[in-house]
């Protein structure tokens, strides 16, 4: 434990540059630990972490904040993106985009998912570090962008879910992250930590947009997930499991992973499990739609849309026991397999299969900032935190659907989106 708060202390930095010091006035503001909205409220911050929440009454007569009309709330997080992914680029039409164009792409997804108030992420695979350069280029300054943690290479079995099988054998095509045995494996978490990986990514099943695999079948093995685990945590990572199948599911808590991704067959002894152990899911259950509408279009594979059909529904199914079980729960879309930017959409599904607004809101504040490690730091407005904020219109809570239309985004007191407040930041 001392080992992820000693990282966490190290990862949760501001982008580069001073920030600016001031204050902002919201007409409303939600209290994300208590659900209580209240009027007229401020936020003051200094060096873009926030120092004193209360009444507007509070501020200095000489103060002039921003004043924002509309409701206030914590800059949000998506605990399950790919930056450097478009939806666009699926099955083969994905062989032709090289790592340094994966990188372009991030630099426009993270500014795409900053602007729709998502201010922090958890980016789960991407190839060749390119979500490292992405952070590093965040947190330097040089792009604009949500903060972020990210895994680099998923690590999976030769011919598994990350293992590229779309070439003929003749090419001799290995992904990176392929490790098969648990010493390769371990090797494999021990390069990706060496070049810059905050947390490790791996496949424990098949999945819906790789061919030839099915989502439900097992590939690592318990005993490999053990040991990159052990490992892992020995040098201060949380891992992420992206596991759709049944057994995978529970090989995977009982392996000791921190969060099971995607969860859509779990069963009644994995919640129960994953409740037992403090497991976290992180269960993607817009995307389905998107998929469905229009994956074919975006050329994904014939086999994917038959496999999504099979799949989708039920893992929504399994969001709402698992819910109903009080297992912990983060926000996190799978934004790259639909288009960034669109990330809130999912609230809207998560309060169809049981969630109210606020623990929809909660999911993707403080449960996604405790998974991470952060808590403290994002996902909430008080005095130690990031000043970082957003604001909409209307109330999140009679309507969640309003959190697909902010309008108002600071991020470590630094203005990046604004269509509702008169008045400035004071320097």
């Amino acid at each position: 434990m001392k080992q992820f708060l000693m990282l966490s202390c190290i990862l949760a930095c501001g982008t580069a540059g001073a920030a600016p010091s001031g204050a902002v006035r919201c007409d409303k503001l939600l209290d994300v630990k208590s659900g209580k909205t209240l009027d007229d409220q401020a936020i003051s911050f200094s060096i873009g972490v926030v120092t004193s929440v209360g009444p507007a009454a509070s501020l200095p007569t000489n103060a002039h904040p921003t004043v924002v009309h509309g409701t206030c709330l914590p800059g949000l997080i998506d605990a399950h993106v790919h930056l450097t992914s478009d939806p666009v680029h699926a099955g083969y039409q994905g062989l032709g985009v090289s790592i340094p164009r994966q990188a372009v792409l991030g630099v426009k997804n993270a500014r795409l998912t900053l602007q729709a108030g998502f201010t922090t992420v958890r980016n789960v695979g991407a190839m060749g570090f390119a979500d490292v350069a992405l952070r590093d280029g965040v947190n330097a300054g040089d792009v604009e962008g949500p903060r972020m943690q990210v895994s680099g290479p998923v690590l999976g079995i030769t011919g598994g879910h990350v293992d590229n099988n779309l070439l003929p054998y003749e090419y001799h095509v290995t992904n990176m992250g392929v490790a098969d045995g648990p010493w390769e494996a371990v090797t494999r978490v021990r390069e990706v930590i060496k070049y810059g990986a905050d947390l490790v990514k791996i496949a424990a099943s098949g999945g819906v947009l790789s061919k030839g695999d099915l989502p439900g079948a097992p590939q690592y093995t318990l005993e490999e997930m053990q040991a990159i685990v052990t490992e892992a945590h020995r040098e201060g990572r949380r891992v992420a499991s992206h596991a759709h199948g049944t057994q995978s599911i529970k090989d995977s808590i009982l392996a000791g992973v921190d969060s099971v991704e995607h969860a859509s067959l779990i069963d009644d002894e994995g919640i129960q499990l994953a409740k037992d152990r403090g497991t976290w899911l992180v269960m993607d259950i817009y995307n389905d739609d998107y998929i469905l509408a229009e994956g074919l279009k975006a050329g994904k594979l014939p086999e994917s849309i038959e496999k999504e059909k099979a799949i989708g529904r039920k893992r929504q199914e399994s969001f709402r026991c698992a819910h109903a079980a009080g297992v912990k729960m983060a926000f996190g879309t799978d934004a790259g397999v639909y288009p960034h930017g669109d990330n809130a959409k999912q609230f809207a599904k998560m309060v169809e299969w049981g969630m109210t607004p606020l623990e929809s809101i909660q999911a993707a504040t403080l449960n996604a900032a405790e998974l991470m490690g952060w808590s403290g730091k994002v996902g909430v407005l008080a005095p130690g935190a990031y000043a970082d904020l957003i604001a909409v219109p209307g109330n999140p809570l009679q309507d969640v659907r309003t959190l697909e239309h902010v309008a108002f985004v600071m991020q470590g007191g630094a203005v990046k989106k604004d269509t509702l407040s008169n008045g400035s930041v004071t320097q």
